[in-house]
């Protein structure tokens, strides 16, 4: 059976109408980064940022080029710790989540 849309666009459309789809999204992508998969955490890192504010939006929150913060959030890219919780605190903002560590 052929799909109609492409995969990203039904993430997206489903982030746009879906609060607790984005909330997932993020929780997914923090995951994936602590947990080592730091090739993983950034495309869904991606993903959650173009699925809601994009990266134009993100890059004026934070003050920063947008083009760094897809360089940063590249296959090859290596956010230091500030700018990965930089992003990671706008994001929990704009998606309406507060996460938290806990030791498993």
């Amino acid at each position: 059976m052929a799909l109609t849309r492409a995969f990203r666009e039904t993430i997206y459309r489903r982030a746009q109408r879906d609060a607790g789809y984005r909330k997932a999204l993020l929780t997914e992508a923090v995951n994936a980064y602590l947990g080592g998969d730091m090739a993983a955490g950034k495309a869904a890192l991606r993903d959650v940022i173009n699925a809601t504010i994009g990266f134009e939006r993100l890059a004026a929150e934070l003050q920063k080029p947008s083009k760094s913060l897809h360089r940063m959030l590249g296959a090859g890219g290596n956010p230091n710790m500030a700018n990965f919780f930089a992003v990671l605190q706008v994001l929990q903002k704009s998606v309406g989540l507060k996460l938290t560590v806990r030791a498993a």
